[in-house]
């Protein structure tokens, strides 16, 4: 279980050191000329004692708010209001939070401060994670993200630049987490690598802090083993750095979480110990239900049921309020797994149907596809930039040349001669736009395949891993009562029947899995995954099916691209099973290094058809293949005729 405050680092400044008199420091604050300093001072004061006075940081917070309206500076407002939703997010008041960060946006767009609006942006996209509305995160985050990076911020004197980079930094690494939840890995790597470049940057500085904590959300989308390597290797900065401790109590609850699915459950224990002792400290319910999580999983595991059921019941006021899709995910699969060992296996039942009705809702396709178009669509913003200022270019150019028509009426040989250059930029104008909007098109075609190949993968997981997880759990579980019951011959007879009924429904149910996405394309690649493909079709004897490749054993496709070849072949070869009433199938595969090309071609015995159709097929089959082909940047020609079989042939550009 992940869990990541995200909380925008606000705390630069004045650091708080425990020994100080709060009472005398207080006091002189309030005692100081009533002034921009002097509210400033109560707001980082009121910030830094969240952990260890949260009554009197909440005080602070609103006497620096009331005393800003006081002197009305515009951004003592703004971060006032700001500092007081971060308050109400550490405590879990999320609907409090959201309307503070709506006044300082607010404030800041009214006083046209850019950096403050782009961070109050950011502000707002934390509270829509954590409420499970990612659609609205993905657009406050990316808002905030259009601001940062435009160059022209620096030009006011008040930004700085180190700070503005730090900033931009937080806010890739919260980028990352929202495209893990929502299954994107590409993207999380592609934003926590950004996150991580501008840490290293400042990395001999003040930047350690920060470089340790993008590495632990780098773990967080990385396998267990490596998961586990870099945060033990960024704990000791961790532990000694300035970072809020709630990120260090994550990161003991991440050490113990990979520990334990490695099976090493002494040392999950240990640290799971170590989270619940800061969680204490911390005095957060998020912080404690997060470590009674922990500490009910290792007790489930270790059979001590009764304790895991107090961990349970500590934890339950928490997560069944919580808003948060992913933490009930987490929770009701615990509750599930423990049920089960206690024997209570309709308790179980129900858990299971609550874990799945959440995960399916937390990925629907349609969350999925949205996060993949938004990105496409801030992707390509400059482009779309572009295309209009092409387009007011081509406006002025015709209204210019009009003019100078007319002016030049008597020089009808320098009128001809403009005509002809002003024509001839014209087209290179209309060619670019065509060009521009071609990438788009392209661009919005691979999120919508990327989104199909991530509820694809999904679905199979969830087949593999959960039905199939209770399927042999059920057959388990028959197995034995068979060696306690005493069963006439006849029923013994039908009680084996049904066991091997339930093979073959495990059977199915994994064949349907690997056909969702392929373990083997995953693993060694397209040449391996089509060999297998076939060689499947041909032992189920469907149709008689041959496989040749040439030049494939070095060729290594960019598994995007692996998975629409793949795809592409996959169709075709159906088409041919379902469609040709053909005896036998070639599928032969060439890649050729020195053209740079990798071709692809299917040809079947069949009936053949008559290639015109095409043209006005209303299946969805010939459509996918055509937006896959075209996500390739290939070209495709199909070859047939009545009782002549079909050959199609594919050619795409290797990279």
């Amino acid at each position: 279980m992940r869990i990541w405050s995200m909380i925008l680092l606000l705390c630069a400044g004045n650091t708080f050191s425990p020994g100080q008199d709060i009472a005398d420091r207080v006091e002189r604050i309030r005692n100081s000329p009533l002034n921009v300093a002097h509210v400033d001072s109560l707001r980082k004061l009121g910030f830094q004692l969240r952990e260890t006075d949260s009554s009197l940081s909440k005080q602070l917070l609103k006497e620096s708010l009331s005393k800003s309206i006081q002197i009305d500076d515009p951004n003592s407002i703004t971060n006032a209001y700001r500092v007081l939703g971060v308050w109400y997010s550490d405590f879990d008041e999320l609907d409090s939070a959201y309307y503070y960060y709506k006044l300082a946006l607010k404030t800041a767009t009214g006083n046209n401060n850019r950096y403050l609006m782009g961070g109050t942006e950011f502000n707002l996209g934390n509270i829509k994670y954590w409420k499970g509305e990612y659609d609205s995160c993905l657009y406050y985050f990316l808002r905030a993200a259009k601001i940062f990076e435009d160059p022209g911020l620096l030009n006011d004197k008040t930004v700085d630049e180190k700070a503005l980079d730090m900033r931009k930094s937080d806010l890739y690494g919260n980028l990352s987490t929202v495209f893990n939840t929502l299954k994107n890995t590409d993207k999380a790597h592609e934003y926590v690598e950004k996150a991580i470049a501008i840490s290293k940057k400042y990395k001999s500085e003040s930047g350690a802090d920060a470089y340790a904590y993008y590495m632990t959300l780098k773990a967080d989308i990385s396998s267990d083993e490596e998961s586990l390597r870099i945060l033990l290797e960024v704990l000791p900065q961790l532990e000694k750095g300035g970072l809020d401790k709630g990120i260090v109590r994550n990161t003991y609850h991440n050490i113990s979480s990979d520990y334990f699915n490695l099976g090493r459950i002494d040392s999950a224990a240990l640290f799971a110990q170590k989270s619940m002792k800061l969680a204490e400290q911390l005095n957060m319910r998020m912080h404690l239900s997060g470590s009674h999580w922990l500490l009910a999983r290792i007790a489930v595991h270790e059979k001590r049921h009764a304790e895991a059921e107090r961990h349970v019941k500590a934890a339950g006021a928490f997560f069944e309020n919580t808003e948060d899709p992913e933490e009930l995910c987490n929770y009701y699969s615990l509750l599930s797994t423990l049920r089960y060992a206690q024997g209570r296996y309709r308790e179980a039942y129900d858990y299971n149907k609550q874990y799945h009705r959440i995960n399916d809702s937390l990925v629907r396709s349609a969350v999925v596809r949205e996060s993949f178009e938004r990105e496409a669509r801030y992707q390509t913003t400059e482009k779309e930039a572009t295309i209009r200022l092409q387009q007011a270019r081509l406006k002025q150019t015709n209204t210019l040349n009009y003019i100078l028509a007319g002016a030049a009426a008597a020089l009808l040989a320098i009128a001809s001669l403009g005509y002809r250059n002003y024509r001839h930029r014209q087209k290179l104008q209309q060619a670019k736009i065509d060009e521009l909007e071609t990438e788009k098109q392209l661009a919005a075609t691979e999120a919508i395949l990327k989104g199909e190949e991530q509820e694809r993968t999904r679905l199979a997981k969830d087949l593999h891993d959960g039905l199939g997880g209770m399927l042999s759990g059920i057959k388990y579980s028959f197995q034995n009562m068979k060696e306690n019951l005493i069963l006439t011959p006849e029923n013994a007879q039908a009680f084996e029947r049904s066991l091997d009924m339930l093979d073959s429904s495990i059977r199915e149910m994994r064949r349907v899995a690997h056909n969702m996405m392929p373990e083997m394309l995953v693993k060694y690649g397209l040449n391996v995954a089509l060999k297998e493909f076939c060689n499947e079709i041909d032992r189920s004897s469907a149709i008689r099916t041959t496989y040749q490749s040439i030049g494939m054993e070095d060729t290594v496709l960019e598994q995007t691209k692996a998975v629409a070849v793949y795809r592409i072949v996959q169709e075709l070869v159906n088409n041919a099973i379902k469609h040709a009433a053909a005896a036998h199938v070639l599928v032969q595969v060439h890649a050729s290094e020195p053209d740079n090309l990798l071709a692809v071609t299917v040809e079947d015995d069949g009936k053949g058809f008559d290639t015109g159709l095409l043209h006005r097929a209303e299946g969805i089959g010939w459509s996918n293949i055509r937006n896959r082909v075209d996500f390739l940047k290939g070209k495709i020609d199909v070859h047939s005729g009545p009782d002549n079989g079909t050959s199609v042939l594919m050619e795409v550009t290797l990279p």
